[in-house]
């Protein structure tokens, strides 16, 4: 559980908003309940798809709601945070007076089904490659503050769920400073974007700039802004040769799905394959999982092709860190290509199909009497 004073400032409660983003028929039925009598009510909460329970934030936040009306309510976890949760496996029961609890619906499942979907996501893609560190840079992708809270909270949950099991870097840290602390760091992590490649001019520029300005910080350079990921990662390489030394230099390749990274085309993919990872590409592979090998972008062979270049060079000190469209499916594809990745900065173990994070919830019981409508009868208490 977090605690309260390294809440996420978006996620606290704010019980003057809650009618103006509570949907309207709960709102209608509160006045109903209000009118007509109140009634003890228990509501169960479900998933139509496998999670991986990540609670916290939701729970907290509706203890503090409850607790801000003077009132109490009775919670009852069916798992554990982190635990896996089976499809229509009630994940919580909630018991408490319906007055209470019959508006808090709409922003209590806001913050439940799609962090359980991306703690799910995160913990497959940690699993597929224990020995990579991830950086979660969903931020930009997300639909608001509250959203990336949650989400960085799912990435964190997943993570733990590896490496509680056994030995796994897992997610390091976030881009954002806010919620920086569940990865027990201060600040968020990243370096440049190509907007800062751009304004450079060059690969090489853009690197020393950050460097004279933070002189003290490791330096990661992103070298596919022009299509030269070989020719300007050594460039970078021998230009802060004190940093290959000291093992604070990394390239980051994010190559756009348009193109092969310099260098390469199928052709080349599949022989760098064969020399370092030749169980990759034997036997049959889907569509997909030939692009994740060797089609364009951040493929397999195009990380197998620049680590080679580097070694080849001298550099085996350069560290390589890789983005674009890192999620589940891709990470067990690097696997099975052992790929020599170091870190790994991904927003895309956010759920990718939104209509799979709907969480829904049931009233199962009315004044202690079991009454569900049909249909949802297996959420009844066993």
């Amino acid at each position: 559980m977090l605690k309260n004073n390294i809440w996420p400032m978006g996620l606290r409660p704010n019980p003057s908003q809650l009618p103006s983003v509570t949907d309207t028929y709960f709102l209608k039925t509160k006045d109903i309940v209000s009118s007509y009598g109140d009634t003890e009510v228990t509501y169960a909460i479900f998933m139509r798809r496998p999670v991986i329970s990540a609670l916290n934030l939701a729970i907290d936040w509706l203890e503090a709601i409850v607790k801000e009306r003077k009132s109490n309510v009775n919670i009852k976890r069916c798992f554990k945070e982190g635990s896996d949760v089976g499809a229509g496996e009630p994940m919580i029961y909630i018991s408490g007076s319906m007055l209470l609890l019959v508006d808090l619906e709409t922003a209590l499942l806001q913050k439940i089904g799609a962090t359980c979907v991306a703690a799910y996501n995160a913990r497959s893609m940690v699993e597929s490659l224990r020995k990579t560190s991830f950086l979660a840079m969903d931020a930009r992708h997300c639909a608001g503050a509250d959203m990336a809270d949650l989400m960085a909270y799912g990435a964190y949950v997943g993570s733990q769920r590896v490496k509680s099991e056994g030995e796994a870097i897992g997610f390091i840290g976030c881009a954002t400073d806010k919620t920086a602390h569940l990865f027990e760091n201060k600040k968020g992590l990243g370096t440049m974007p190509h907007a800062l490649v751009g304004y450079a001019g060059s690969t090489l520029k853009a690197a020393e700039m950050f460097h004279a300005t933070w002189p003290d910080q490791p330096l990661t350079v992103l070298i596919d802004y022009f299509g030269k990921e070989i020719t300007d990662g050594l460039m970078v390489c021998r230009a802060f040769k004190d940093l290959v030394d000291k093992k604070s230099l990394s390239l980051r390749i994010d190559t756009h799905g348009g193109r092969h990274i310099e260098g390469l085309d199928v052709a080349g993919s599949y022989a760098v394959l064969e020399r370092n990872a030749p169980e990759s590409i034997r036997g049959f592979r889907t569509d997909q999982e030939l692009k994740y090998l060797i089609g364009t972008g951040v493929s397999a062979a195009a990380i197998w092709h620049l680590r080679e270049m580097l070694d080849n060079a001298g550099f085996e000190k350069v560290k390589i860190i890789a983005s674009s469209g890192f999620g589940p499916e891709k990470c067990k594809v690097f696997s099975l290509a052992n790929v020599p990745v170091d870190v790994i900065g991904t927003g895309s173990y956010l759920p990718s199909r939104w209509s799979e994070t709907y969480a829904t919830a049931d009233i199962i019981s009315y004044g202690g009497k079991s009454q569900v409508k049909v249909g949802r009868e297996f959420l009844l208490r066993r």
